[in-house]
């Protein structure tokens, strides 16, 4: 699995293209023609922002960034791109608050915790493939989550500061 946020490079890893900075519009139209999606520029825009930042972004924060680059870009275009990317396994949805829906270009297993501080959602690797056949015989798994709130370690530190 890939969790290296910080690389300058892509990397086709099971599906996914993760860490395009740099990565050339040709690779890009070719990677979601490949998913039978019409690399239309607002998809690409899209799906290379999502790529770029791996902070599991709202609607609204996609939307506000790409909105200079892209003025004619809707609201809609956004949700009916990331409705897209979801369906064709491109994207995750996140949902860690019941009022905040979030996305995810990394749709390898692996869990997420919130900072109840500076709201940052980490990544972090998970095994997702224990056995469940004897508590869920007859059920039809078809997503599995792991989602953690509390303190970051950086907000700890500080917080730690502050009480020296």
């Amino acid at each position: 699995m890939h969790y290296n946020v910080n690389c300058n490079h892509y990397k086709y890893e099971t599906g996914t293209l993760v860490g395009v900075k740099g990565i050339n519009s040709t690779d890009l139209k070719n990677y979601l023609s490949s998913k039978n999606i019409k690399p239309s520029y607002p998809r690409i825009k899209i799906y290379e922002y999502l790529s770029k930042h791996h902070t599991h972004p709202t609607v609204d924060e996609i939307y506000l960034s790409l909105l200079q680059e892209m003025p004619t870009l809707s609201k809609t275009t956004v949700y009916n791109t990331l409705k897209t990317f979801i369906e064709k396994g491109l994207v995750k949805l996140v949902t860690i608050e019941d009022n905040e829906t979030r996305y995810d270009v990394d749709t390898n297993n692996h869990g997420h915790f919130k900072c109840e501080n500076c709201r940052k959602i980490y990544d972090f690797p998970v095994n997702l493939e224990y056995d469940l056949r004897d508590e869920l015989n007859g059920f039809q798994i078809k997503e599995r989550s792991i989602y953690f709130k509390g303190i970051c370690e950086a907000c700890n530190n500080e917080l730690d500061k502050v009480k020296e």
